[in-house]
């Protein structure tokens, strides 16, 4: 049996679009005299089209599409992905099914019968779950198939969800092998967590398992891809790319087979910055980026990855210094654009800062001055940076990483301006390491090492440095990931040895920012926890844990 791994990168909603990319996949791999094509979970409509699905036109031609293409599907079979109302009328409106496509026609449907509703999965808020999982032939291979959520078990999702398992049904129904049709967003660690169960999956069951991930980037969300094959004895046998679109041909029968390597954990995190970057950007019609420099690690990195993503050229970058601004600042702001090959502009914020001031002096007369001018300087380059956008249809980027949106350490209309947050989800200390991994990709210091080592600083009063208001960020990320993405008590961390004072702190610094998240731009998941759809934490709350309880 020969098979090729479709794995594509669809843009949710582009039912014409995706539709096309599937009919010449199919027709690739039909040269290539491949009995089977598997493509990723709802392949057709792109995943997670959330809401759009609520839209009966958008079912129809979801529809329309599967049988548009099962005219094109002669001599190699193939599955893809889709939206359909539920037979019947009973239920939820709408199933996540996967049409066999054969001969010209629609052979059969096969519907997922586990649907996750935790982190950033909300399926049963749209679909009905499959009765049960059945198995077809394929060149006199008993194939069984499953979709996403339907092959993961209790050890790989940390307890005991569902009360059936699909794959035990399809062993139960003599399946050799046994096909996954996937869109598992990335996140650090999460690959290799993957092959772990699909090892254990094929061992327990003793049928070979196709697993075909999506890839892109769609919203918030980071597809990986990683599609592979495992052997009934758990060996890898084949792996797809990476981040990439791919198209992996594999035969069943022993010998060489293609296996991509992952990379390390940093590179993942930097290849998935990148290709979340470029797809929001491409998907959401843009073509080009604006956003502050300032000499420091975080726009730094922010820069390098987007010249990455979508070529230096069509990043626009902004030194906007002030009175307060070291002179280091834009040398190595104007090091760094060189390095990159970006454009750069400076346009001193003083002269605006100086007539704030003077509008302002009366009104503020009494109050928090200090606080309040900090936070204007940031809010004018906030504005200067829309106001580039504005005029050129450049998409801006927020530049602030997770220790600052999740400690409020940041300025509401000012550096958190923005259409996206890359590194919104990665922790300071995380950013220097990818600063330092971006200079040993590229074989040079792209980003300046006194950016890599000088204090990090807001530079909006004199001398400052963020650890005057901060725990140095070597003691605040630990406990930032545990209490954002380990969901553990102020309590439990301190029992782990950690200074309570800063402990409750930093916890109380958490949640009293939650108004400020809700307000952020989207943030790239690359963790367990980001700021997004996936943490949907109250902001009027009074919740507070008894000490020791």
């Amino acid at each position: 049996m020969k098979l090729a791994l479709a794995q594509l990168n669809p843009i949710v909603g582009d039912l014409p679009g995706n539709r096309e990319r599937i009919a010449a996949t199919i027709a690739r791999a039909e040269e290539q005299g491949v009995d089977l094509a598997v493509f990723p979970e709802l392949s057709v409509a792109g995943y997670p089209p959330r809401d759009l699905v609520r839209k009966q036109q958008f079912v129809r031609d979801s529809v329309a599409a599967v049988e548009w293409l099962a005219e094109r599907c002669r001599r190699t079979a193939a599955l893809v992905g889709f939206v359909r109302p539920t037979p019947g009328g009973q239920g939820r409106p709408l199933q996540n099914a996967a049409a066999l496509l054969a001969g010209g026609k629609v052979q059969s449907v096969h519907v997922k019968t586990l649907l996750p509703t935790y982190d950033v999965f909300d399926e049963t808020r749209y679909f009905e779950p499959g009765d049960a999982p059945a198995c077809f032939e394929v060149a006199g291979t008993r194939v069984g198939l499953t979709i996403c959520e339907d092959l993961w078990d209790a050890e790989a999702l940390g307890r005991r969800l569902y009360g059936e398992d699909p794959v035990a049904r399809l062993t139960g129904q003599r399946a050799e092998l046994i096909v996954n049709m996937a869109a598992s967003p990335f996140q650090l660690g999460k690959p290799a967590q993957r092959e772990d169960l699909l090892r254990r999956r094929a061992k327990r069951s003793g049928a070979g398992i196709v697993y075909v991930n999506q890839v892109g980037g769609n919203d918030e969300l980071i597809f990986d891809g990683g599609s592979c094959v495992v052997g009934a004895d758990g060996a890898l046998l084949a792996r797809a790319a990476s981040f990439a679109e791919d198209l992996l041909i594999v035969g069943l029968e022993a010998g060489e087979q293609r296996r991509e390597e992952p990379g390390e954990e940093i590179a993942q995190l930097a290849a998935a910055l990148r290709l979340g970057l470029r797809d929001y950007v491409r998907k959401c019609g843009f073509s080009s980026v604006v956003l502050g420099l300032s000499g420091g690690v975080d726009s730094a990195v922010v820069a390098a990855l987007a010249a990455d993503a979508i070529g230096p050229g069509n990043v626009h970058a902004l030194a906007m210094p002030g009175r307060y601004s070291a002179p280091h600042s834009l040398e190595d702001a104007e090091r760094l654009a060189e390095n990159v090959g970006l454009r750069l502009r400076t346009l001193s914020i003083e002269t605006l800062h100086a007539a704030y001031e003077a509008a302002l002096s009366e009104a503020l007369a009494g109050g928090d001055a200090g606080t309040t001018y900090e936070n204007v300087q940031a809010r004018i380059r906030g504005a200067i940076v829309m106001a580039v956008s504005n005029a050129f249809a450049h998409l801006p980027l927020a530049t602030g990483n997770k220790s600052e949106l999740s400690t409020g350490y940041c300025t509401l209309y000012g550096d958190m301006c923005g259409g996206l947050a890359p590194i919104g989800d990665v922790l300071k200390t995380t950013v220097y390491e990818l600063g330092r991994h971006l200079n040993v990709e590229a074989g040079f210091d792209r980003i300046p090492e006194r950016t890599l080592t000088r204090a990090p600083s807001a530079e909006l009063k004199p001398d400052q440095v963020d650890q005057d208001k901060l725990p140095p960020y070597d003691v605040l990320d630990p406990i930032l990931a545990r209490y954002i993405e380990g969901d553990a008590t102020a309590e439990a961390i301190i029992e782990q040895g950690f200074d309570a004072d800063t402990v409750r702190k930093v916890v109380r610094m958490v949640d009293v920012a939650e108004y400020k998240r809700k307000q952020a731009a989207p943030v790239l998941k690359v963790t367990s926890r980001a700021f997004g759809s996936g943490r949907r934490m109250p902001i009027a709350q009074a919740y507070r844990p008894r000490e020791g309880g």
